[in-house]
């Protein structure tokens, strides 16, 4: 009997054609990267901590690397990240070796880091790893300030319940692959 396919292996292959074949004008791309500077910031503006050891690492530039996706980021002397200037030698390099979004989004749920190439600075890596271990986005504070702490309180709470629900799912899935790949 055929094992049927998982339809994520077709979302999978789907956005691999799409990717491959339709990328976004340059000003797109600088935009979407202009944006995610500016909510990397506000995250690390409420952490202290974060924004000392960047300022150690101020003008190193870091290369972050997924599939057709490339980022270059700069430390800044204000503890801050900034887009690296164009052409700017990388003093690190992260490559993100899982190719499928659907497994990316899968080892994020279970809480896993993903599996990541690293090319250059040991000390700069070991600050990056910090940053990813450390500092979190409060959302719900930033919730709080547009509708208030109760609100915001609970629509926390949902969403950890519906996060926790997600990452029970995704565990038990895997968890029952693992077995039914060992009895073959």
């Amino acid at each position: 009997m055929a094992t049927p396919s998982s339809p994520f292996a077709f979302l999978g292959d789907l956005f691999n054609r799409v990717g491959e074949r339709l990328q976004p004008p340059p000003w797109v791309v600088h935009e979407i990267q202009h944006r995610a500077v500016l909510f990397l910031n506000h995250v690390l503006q409420q952490e202290p901590e974060a924004q000392q050891r960047l300022i150690r690492q101020q003008g190193n530039v870091v290369r972050f690397q997924w599939r057709f996706i490339t980022m270059q980021l700069v430390a800044t002397p204000a503890g801050l990240l900034d887009l690296a200037p164009e052409g700017a030698t990388a003093d690190l390099t992260l490559t993100v070796m899982q190719d499928s979004p659907i497994d990316l989004v899968r080892s994020g749920l279970r809480g896993d880091k993903p599996e990541v190439q690293i090319v250059g600075d040991v000390q700069l890596a070991a600050e990056v790893n910090w940053l990813v271990d450390h500092v979190r986005w409060d959302v719900e504070d930033d919730l709080a300030r547009l509708i208030g702490d109760v609100p915001a309180h609970a629509i926390g709470n949902g969403a950890r319940r519906v996060v926790g629900a997600l990452r029970q799912f995704v565990g038990d899935r895997a968890g029952r692959a693992a077995a039914s790949s060992g009895r073959e």
